[in-house]
């Protein structure tokens, strides 16, 4: 059983601030070059066909930009989704054995080991900088410090035993390995670790209408649900559940074929 550790409360703009630091090259980038576009605008006065465009794509990434942290606030910050009770609600009510996988940012833990005092939880970190090149995870894992400890991980093999976890939570970390190849291992080993019973519980950002309006060609960086449908397919899993939280995240449940 993992013993408790108390966390401080999330603050009422927490979530929007992590995104901004961890991707504040990207917003001043968007600001900078629609700020430039607009200035050449201004000066060089080319043809109105030409004006007009470079206008409009500086106004979209200026309202992108600001419609993206406004909808990060209301995901992260005002909706229920981190109170993460709504996980027990959908999976096992007392497992024995909860795994938590993420790649440095872990803001799962302490509520998994508050809602299953009488678990094990084991942590584990598949951060791979070969596979995950995003400088935005770098800058996370820098300042990201969980008091709660961490087992460091490949995730193409897993440090659990065949069959030993009842609960698997993968929360906004699998769309980071971007190869179609790696997501596949990395599916078969949730499928060789998870009990015949168990749930593998996949929650991520989709890249539908709903997130296209809201981060615009940002969420390109997250994938269809017809491919974690296939991935999951591929690992043996059928889809038990899908659950929105909030109009931009969904939540998966995945049972295996044999159970």
């Amino acid at each position: 059983m993992s013993a408790t550790v108390e966390r401080a409360p999330r603050g009422q703009f927490d979530g929007v601030l992590q995104i901004v630091r961890y991707n504040w090259t990207l917003y001043i980038v968007a600001v900078l070059v629609s700020t430039l576009v607009l200035l050449l605008v201004e000066v060089v006065h080319p043809p109105a066909a030409l004006a007009g465009l470079l206008i409009l794509g500086a106004l979209a990434a200026v309202f992108w930009l600001a419609l993206s942290l406004a909808v990060s606030h209301y995901v992260y910050d005002r909706s229920d989704l981190y109170r993460w009770e709504w996980i027990r609600e959908r999976t096992a009510a007392n497992p024995r054995h909860v795994v938590n996988i993420h790649a440095g940012l872990d803001e799962t833990s302490f509520a998994l080991q508050k809602m299953y005092p009488a678990a094990e939880v084991t942590i584990l970190d598949i951060y791979d900088p070969a596979e995950m090149p995003e400088p935005s995870i770098a800058r996370a894992r820098r300042e990201a410090r969980s008091p709660l400890a961490s087992v460091k991980a490949d995730f193409r093999r897993l440090p659990l035993e065949t069959a030993s976890a009842d609960l698997v939570t993968v929360i906004f970390v699998a769309h980071e390995l971007r190869r179609a190849d790696s997501k596949e291992v990395f599916f078969r080993e949730l499928a060789r670790v998870i009990k015949p019973d168990g749930t593998v519980l996949l929650v991520e950002h989709l890249r539908d209408a709903w997130n296209l309006f809201a981060f615009g060609p940002g969420a390109f960086h997250f994938f269809p649900r017809s491919e974690w449908l296939r991935v999951a397919k591929f690992g043996g899993f059928r889809l038990e559940a899908d659950v929105r939280r909030t109009p931009f995240v969904r939540a998966l449940l995945l049972r295996h074929e044999l159970g």
